[in-house]
């Protein structure tokens, strides 16, 4: 028989091996991101086949809310929202709850949903979630509409809401809202794509803007225009102060038009509006920020620095960033998190002064991508 003294040795090393393996999970990697924790993790025998494209809100001071999508196994990008809560600042996260739900009818139609947006309006004790829906029997939600819903408890509870949508057409959302004064009324702006050509030969591939002074009547704000005669499929583009007062920009993540591979060179594109959001100047390259047709975080902070956060291969693996000042030059690249496994769709905030909290879909292994949902923190050199 062995000894009790011995069982709780053998008991004590196999706990300190665990912890010793979980600390190396979380800390394994390289880059400038901290305070690194996983969110969710996709079990191993669910009906779910990946977890992905996170954003992320604060509702207080330490209490913030994640939003992210659980794909259904035999669907191309379709399934739940769901949400995690923190109330230590991102230390540790509750269980999921449910926002949007695939298994529930909406009258006659059953949806699935996917690409949760979340945004707080300032001195709003709301957070509001707007999403893609599609029919459950599609084969990819490239035809998609938007829904959306709100909480008023800090996550726990999500109240659906119909929107109100001028704009008549499928769109595909993926960036957050920018907030802009225009005639003396607030305006929000949400930047959407819609891709119908890929059902449809007659169909077209385009970047441009919803707008609302709502949050519940949306519609079409403008497109952003590019070159005719060398076409390049915008889309996931990201909205944030432009370098001029009242300036607004627009980076976005890029594809050839025909078959949406990368473009030569793997570059994102860019554009500019100087009335609100209505119209935008010609695309053109971003040639210090790589885009392997892949979406990237384009933001800048309130002291005035910009940040792009990024993959730079086309299997998703490492996200890096570059930062600049205003009227400044991109830095060099930096890593932001690089390990040994596959990551993408950055979502930043900004925290306080200098510093984001981020999230962004992961995994622990480099041979399967969108196996876990990721926080971090990145601090912002001026």
């Amino acid at each position: 028989m062995v000894p009790n003294f011995v069982r709780s040795v053998v008991l004590l090393v196999v706990l300190s091996l665990i912890a010793t393996v979980s600390h190396a999970e979380e800390r394994d990697y390289e880059g400038d991101a901290f305070d690194v924790t996983t969110i969710d993790s996709l079990e191993a025998n669910g009906p779910y086949n990946k977890i992905w494209e996170p954003y992320i809100a604060k509702w207080k001071n330490k209490h913030f809310v994640s939003v992210y999508g659980l794909q259904v196994t035999g669907k191309g990008d379709m399934g739940d929202v769901v949400c995690s809560i923190s109330r230590d600042a991102g230390k540790t996260w509750g269980q999921r709850v449910m926002v949007f739900d695939h298994r529930h009818r909406n009258g006659t139609v059953q949806y699935a949903y996917n690409n949760a947006v979340l945004y707080r309006p300032p001195g709003q004790d709301l957070i509001w979630v707007f999403a893609m829906r599609a029919p459950m029997h599609y084969r990819d939600s490239e035809n998609a509409d938007l829904v959306a819903a709100y909480t008023a408890d800090g996550g726990y509870s999500w109240h659906h809401v119909e929107v109100a949508m001028d704009y008549q057409g499928s769109l595909i959302i993926v960036a957050g809202i920018e907030a802009v004064e225009r005639d003396g009324q607030t305006h929000y702006l949400l930047p959407a794509h819609r891709n119908s050509f890929r059902r449809d030969p007659h169909g077209d591939r385009r970047q441009f803007v919803l707008e609302s002074t709502s949050l519940l009547h949306w519609k079409l704000a403008g497109y952003i225009p590019y070159d005719e005669d060398k076409p390049v499929f915008l889309h996931e583009g990201g909205i944030a102060p432009g370098e001029e007062p009242g300036d607004i920009k627009m980076v976005m993540r890029t594809a050839t038009m025909d078959r949406e591979r990368p473009i030569d060179p793997p570059v994102a594109y860019s554009s500019v509006s100087k009335d609100g959001g209505r119209t935008w100047s010609l695309a053109q390259p971003e040639p210090e920020l790589p885009n392997y047709r892949s979406k990237s975080f384009f933001g800048r902070d309130n002291n005035g620095t910009y940040v792009c956060v990024y993959g730079d291969t086309v299997d998703r693996r490492g996200l890096y960033y570059k930062t600049r000042t205003t009227g400044g030059d991109w830095s060099p690249q930096k890593d932001f998190y690089v390990a040994d496994n596959r990551n993408s769709y950055p979502a930043l905030i900004e925290e306080k002064s200098g510093q984001w909290i981020a999230v962004w879909d992961s995994s622990n292994s480099p041979e399967r991508k969108r196996t876990a949902i990721r926080f971090g923190r990145l601090k912002v050199e001026e």
